[in-house]
C-alpha cells in the first residue's frame, strides 16, 4: 500500500474545501452586490413617488402625475410598500411614511371599495409593519378598516360583496370569484388574533369554507361565483388570476394558524389540480384551464399571474413539481426578455402582451432559492432583474409595458411594485438575517405575517 495515498486524500480534500469555501464567499459578495443594487433601484422608483405623487395612492411615472384609486387616497403606496422599507432597514424614509400614514389616512370615507384588493394591499400591510415595528397605531388603523370591511360578507351566503361602502356598509357587486372570496383569512385571522375579537377570523373562515363547499363533483372551483345565490356563473378552472390566492391561503392558514379545516381542504384540492390542470407538453411542465364539471381541456394558457404557483409547490413540500414549473415560467420570462401577461403554452404565442411589474416569478424564485440553495436560482434571478431594469426602469420610477414585444411603456407603477416585486428581488439577494423566512407567512401581497399569540 501506498503510504502517501491518504496525506493525499488529506490533501485533496482541504484543497475541495478551500475551493468551495472561496466559491461560497464569492457567491455570498455576488449575492451582497446585487442586494444593494435592488436596494438602489428600489429608492429610484421611492423617491420619485415622494417627488411626485407623495400622500396620494399611487406614481404615473411617465406623466410624473399622481393617481388615486377612488378620487381621494387611501396612501396605497405607503401602506403597501412600508414592510419593504422597513425590511430593506430604509428608516428615514419608513419614519416619514409612518408619520404620514398616521397624519393623514382615515377609512372614514363615503366610497365604496374592492374588500379583496384593500384587504390584501392596506390590512394586510397595516398588520405586517405593525409586527415589525411595534406601532400601535397601524394596529388600531388595521382594526377600524377591517371593522369597516365586515358588512361585506352579509350576503345569504357568507361570500364577500366585491365592493363595500367603509362609511356606510352599502355593499354592491354580488358576482365574485375564489380568489376574492376565498383569500381574505390571514389578514382577517391575524386582526382576529392580536384584538381577540373573533368575528374578524370567523367572517373570513366562513367565506373561504363556503368557496370550498360549492366545488364541483370533480373537486374544481370555477372563475366566478353569485355571493347572493352561491351559483357559479362561469365554470373555467385553473391556478390564474381570478382563483390562484384561493389556492394559496389553504395552504398558509395552515401554517400560519394551525387551522386543520384549511389543511384538509387544501389535501381535498391539491390531487385534483394536479389531475385536470396540470399538462405536460414537449417535456415541459404547465397548468393549463378545464371545465368544473366534466374536466375537459378548455385553454392552453398560462401566464404572469400563474406563474406564483411554484412557489405554493414549493412551500408545500413539492420540489419536483415546482422546479419544472419555474423553468417553465422563465421559458416564457425569456421569450421578449420579459414575461407577457398570457401565452398559449403549446403554441408559445404571446397572448396578452402587458407587463404590469408583477412580482409571482420573482416570488418563486425566491422560494426555490430558500428551499434548494441551487445557485441556478440566483442567477436566474439576476436575469430576471437585469431584464426588469433594463426596459421597465424610467427617468421617475419604474414603468409597466403595454407591450413586451416592442417594450413599449405605460403609464403605471402600481403599488405592488414596491411591496412585492422589490421586496421579493431583495429577499433573494439579502444575507440571511434580513428575514427568517421560516418564522413568517406572506400573504398574498407579500406582506410577513408571524404567529405571535
Amino acid at each position: 500500500m501506498n503510504a502517501k495515498a491518504p496525506a493525499l486524500r488529506v490533501i485533496t480534500l482541504l484543497l475541495v474545501l478551500i475551493s468551495s469555501g472561496c466559491s461560497k464567499s464569492r457567491d455570498d459578495a455576488r449575492a451582497r452586490e446585487v442586494a444593494d443594487r435592488v436596494k438602489t433601484e428600489f429608492l429610484h422608483a421611492w423617491n420619485n413617488y415622494e417627488r411626485y405623487a407623495w400622500g396620494h395612492d399611487a406614481l404615473k411615472p411617465l406623466s410624473k402625475t399622481s393617481h388615486d384609486w377612488y378620487g381621494q387616497s387611501l396612501l396605497m403606496t405607503p401602506v403597501d410598500a412600508l414592510d419593504t422599507l422597513v425590511l430593506m432597514k430604509l428608516d428615514t424614509e419608513a419614519d416619514k411614511a409612518r408619520a404620514l400614514i398616521d397624519r393623514d389616512l382615515s377609512f372614514d370615507r363615503d366610497i365604496y371599495v374592492k374588500n379583496f384588493e384593500i384587504t390584501i394591499r392596506l390590512l394586510g400591510g397595516l398588520l405586517s409593519s405593525y409586527q415589525l415595528t411595534g406601532d400601535k397605531r397601524l394596529l388600531a388603523l388595521a382594526e377600524d378598516l377591517g371593522t369597516r370591511l365586515l358588512p361585506a360578507f352579509e350576503s345569504p351566503t357568507g361570500l364577500p360583496y366585491v365592493y363595500v361602502n367603509l362609511r356606510t356598509g352599502q355593499i354592491r357587486d354580488p358576482v365574485s370569484n375564489p380568489a376574492e372570496t376565498g383569500t381574505l383569512l390571514l389578514e382577517f385571522g391575524t386582526l382576529s388574533k392580536l384584538t381577540g375579537k373573533s368575528i374578524f377570523y370567523d367572517k373570513a373562515k366562513r367565506a373561504l369554507v363556503e368557496t370550498y363547499k360549492r366545488r364541483s363533483q370533480l373537486g374544481l372551483v370555477g372563475s366566478s361565483i353569485n355571493v347572493e345565490t352561491g351559483a357559479w356563473t362561469d365554470p373555467d378552472s385553473h391556478v390564474s388570476g381570478g382563483i390562484d390566492s384561493y389556492y394559496e391561503y389553504l395552504w398558509k392558514c395552515w401554517l400560519l394558524f394551525g387551522d386543520k379545516d384549511c389543511l384538509e381542504m387544501w389535501n381535498a384540492s391539491i390531487p385534483v389540480v394536479q389531475k385536470y390542470l396540470a399538462d405536460e407538453v414537449r417535456g415541459e411542465l404547465w397548468y393549463g384551464h378545464a371545465d368544473m364539471t366534466t374536466g375537459r381541456r378548455t385553454e392552453t394558457t398560462y401566464g404572469a399571474l400563474d406563474a406564483f404557483f411554484p412557489a405554493l409547490l414549493a412551500l408545500s413540500g413539492d420540489l419536483p413539481r415546482a422546479r419544472r414549473l419555474q423553468a417553465s415560467s422563465f421559458k416564457m420570462w425569456n421569450l421578449h426578455g420579459i414575461e407577457p401577461e398570457v401565452i398559449d403554452y403549446t403554441t408559445m404565442e404571446v397572448k396578452a402582451a402587458t407587463y404590469h411589474l408583477r412580482p409571482e416569478i420573482v416570488e418563486s424564485t425566491y422560494y426555490l432559492h430558500h428551499y434548494t440553495g441551487d445557485s441556478e436560482y440566483s442567477r436566474m434571478g439576476e436575469t430576471i432583474f437585469d431584464d426588469f431594469v433594463k426596459y421597465c426602469r424610467t427617468e421617475a420610477g419604474y414603468a409597466a409595458l403595454k407591450d413586451v414585444i416592442t417594450k413599449e411603456k405605460r403609464d403605471e407603477m402600481e403599488s405592488f411594485a414596491l411591496a412585492e416585486t422589490f421586496k421579493y428581488f431583495y429577499l433573494l439577494f439579502a444575507p440571511p438575517g434580513a428575514l427568517e423566512f421560516d418564522k413568517v407567512v406572506f400573504n398574498t401581497e407579500a406582506h410577513p405575517l408571524r404567529r405571535t399569540w
